[in-house]
C-alpha cells in the first residue's frame, strides 16, 4: 500500500465517529424522493467546511462535488443516492425517523455517509492526488424515473473516465462485500393498460361488454409470456401491481386500468417483450368486443458492470477485507437501480456493501420497516471507494 492510501486511510479512522453521527442524522431525517433538502445542506456544509468546490441546481437537490488537481489529469467519478422511502420505520433504534411515515429503509443514508466521508478523506489529501475526483449526491433514486437521468443532464458525467458506486445490503455480513462481473441487476420499465367495454345491468351481461372480464382474460395471458414465450435460460418478470374497475357489484363494468412492472437481465427480450404483450391484449379485446390503450415506459436498462472496472475494485477490496470477504455473486438480481445509466456512457462498477451484523439487528431486507444499517461497514465502503479511485487515477 503506498503512502497517499495509508494517509488516506488514516483520515478515514480519524473521522469513522464522524460520520457515523451523520449519518445517523440522515437516518434521523429521512426525505423523500425530490425533497432531500435537509441532506442537500447538511452535506454542502460539511463540504465547503473541508474546501471542497460544491455545484447546486435549481431543479433538484443534488450536488456536484469536485477535487480539482489538474484539468488534463484523468477524473474519477463516485456516486452516492440521498432519498428515502415511504416508510413507517419500526426498529427502535435511538436514531429512528423523526418524519412520520418516512424512513431510510434502503440505506441511502449510509451511501450518502460513506460518500461524504470519501470525500473527506480525499480531501484533507489533496496535494497528494495524481488526478481529479468528483462527488456525485444524487436524488430521487427511489422514484420511478430515478434521478440519475437528471444529474447526467446536468454534467454528472462530464470529463469522467471512470465511475465506481455501492449500495448496502442486508444478505451479506458486515465486512464483506460483493461484486458481480457483467449484468448485475434487471432493467426496470413499467406499463399501464386501459380496458374499454361496455356497461350493462348486472342482470343482463349479454347486453354488455365486462371490462373486468376481458382484464382477467388478459391477465392470465401475460402471465404465459415469460413460462411459455420466453427462453427459461434468461430471466424475465412480467408484474402486476394494481388493478382498478368497477362502479357497483350490479353493474358489468366498462373500464379497468392496470398497470405493472417488467424486468429484464436482456437486451433482445427487453425489447420484444412489449411487443409480446401488445399481441396478447389485442388478442384477447378482440375476440370480447373491448377496446384498449397500452402504455410501456422502458425506464431503467440492465446495470452491467465493466469487467476490467470490476477487477480493479476486487482487487482493492481484497486487500482492504481479504479475499474471503469478497463475495462473488454469479447471479443478477431483478431488482433495479438507476447506477445503470452512469454505465451506459463510463467505465465503472457498482459492488454491494454487506451491512449484516445480527447482534445489532441489521439483517432485515430493505424496503422493511426494520432494516437498519451497521454502522461498522461505513469504514469498510470508505476505504474502498477512495482506494478504488486513487488505483484508477495512478493506472496508466
Amino acid at each position: 500500500m503506498n503512502s497517499l492510501k495509508k494517509a488516506v486511510f488514516k483520515t478515514i479512522e480519524e473521522i469513522n465517529d464522524k460520520v457515523i453521527k451523520i449519518r445517523r442524522d440522515l437516518h434521523q431525517h429521512p426525505e423523500l424522493s425530490g425533497a432531500e433538502e435537509h441532506t442537500k445542506y447538511l452535506v454542502k456544509g460539511v463540504l465547503e467546511a473541508y474546501g471542497v468546490d460544491v455545484k447546486e441546481f435549481k431543479t433538484h437537490h443534488g450536488l456536484i462535488a469536485e477535487l480539482n488537481v489538474n484539468k488534463k489529469a484523468k477524473r474519477v467519478a463516485l456516486r452516492g443516492d440521498m432519498d428515502a422511502l415511504p416508510i413507517k420505520e419500526n426498529t427502535g433504534k435511538k436514531y429512528t425517523s423523526m418524519e412520520k411515515g418516512v424512513m431510510h429503509a434502503c440505506g441511502h443514508d449510509s451511501h450518502t455517509a460513506v460518500l461524504l466521508g470519501t470525500a473527506i478523506a480525499l480531501a484533507t489529501n489533496r496535494d497528494k492526488l495524481k488526478g481529479n475526483i468528483r462527488f456525485i449526491f444524487q436524488p430521487s433514486e427511489e422514484s420511478e424515473i430515478g434521478g440519475s437521468d437528471e444529474m447526467i443532464k446536468d454534467g454528472a458525467l462530464k470529463g469522467i473516465d471512470a465511475i465506481f458506486g455501492l449500495h448496502a445490503y442486508p444478505y451479506l455480513k458486515s465486512g464483506q462485500i460483493g461484486y458481480k462481473y457483467g449484468v448485475m441487476m434487471a432493467s426496470a420499465d413499467v406499463f399501464t393498460i386501459e380496458i374499454f367495454g361496455k356497461s350493462a345491468h348486472g342482470a343482463r351481461p349479454h347486453e354488455g361488454v365486462d371490462a373486468i372480464l376481458v382484464t382477467s382474460m388478459i391477465v392470465n395471458s401475460l402471465n404465459h409470456i415469460v413460462s411459455r414465450r420466453i427462453d427459461p435460460i434468461h430471466p424475465a418478470v412480467i408484474s402486476l401491481g394494481t388493478i382498478e374497475g368497477g362502479t357497483a357489484p350490479n353493474v358489468i363494468c366498462n373500464h379497468v386500468v392496470l398497470t405493472g412492472t417488467v424486468r429484464t437481465v436482456n437486451h433482445d427480450i427487453r425489447s420484444n417483450i412489449p411487443k409480446m404483450m401488445k399481441k396478447s391484449i389485442d388478442g384477447v379485446c378482440k375476440s370480447m368486443g373491448a377496446k384498449y390503450n397500452f402504455d410501456y415506459k422502458f425506464i431503467m436498462p440492465e446495470l452491467i458492470n465493466d469487467n476490467n472496472m470490476t477487477s480493479l475494485l476486487v482487487k482493492e477490496a481484497k486487500e482492504i477485507i481479504g479475499e474471503k470477504n469478497c463475495i462473488d455473486l454469479l447471479d443478477p438480481v431483478m431488482g433495479g437501480e438507476d447506477f445503470s445509466r452512469y454505465l451506459e456512457s463510463v467505465q465503472g462498477t457498482f459492488f454491494r456493501l454487506g451491512t449484516c451484523n445480527e447482534k445489532k439487528y441489521t439483517c432485515e431486507p430493505q424496503h422493511n420497516p426494520k432494516f437498519d444499517v451497521d454502522d461498522d461497514a461505513l469504514k469498510i465502503g470508505m476505504k474502498i471507494l477512495s482506494s478504488t479511485a486513487l488505483e484508477f487515477l495512478n493506472e496508466k
